[in-house]
């Protein structure tokens, strides 16, 4: 049973080595291809190109976003039991806000549709 598990600790270690050298070198070569054509900057090796998907890490996804896949399911729960307990009146007025938040062009003019 113990070599079951060390087997699939080496194979995920070895899969994930292998697919972060692959997310590097296409890095890599998108980065050298474009990038010093379009903006004359220098081109990337392969460690460079390693460094910069991690520091894209940390920049956009922050420390604690290591290997969270979906990490925002406590907001869509938390807004779900909200939407839930609102009347529909308070649901009606709710998306009409959002509307005129991610829509403001639509909601400027049409204003009689959201009375």
């Amino acid at each position: 049973m113990r070599n079951k598990w060390i087997f699939w600790v080496l194979r995920g270690v070895l899969f994930g080595t292998l697919f972060i050298a692959a997310i590097g070198l296409v890095v890599m070569l998108l980065w050298n291809a474009l990038v010093p054509q379009l903006f004359g900057l220098a081109s990337l090796n392969f460690g460079q190109a390693i460094g910069l998907l991690v520091l894209s890490q940390i920049l956009f996804r922050g420390f604690g976003g290591w290997g969270r896949w979906g990490g925002h399911r406590s907001h869509r729960k938390k807004w779900a039991e909200k939407w839930e307990t609102m009347t529909p009146e308070e649901q009606g007025k709710f998306r009409a806000e959002w509307e005129a938040r991610c829509n403001p062009k639509k909601s400027q003019e049409t204003p009689a549709t959201l009375a």
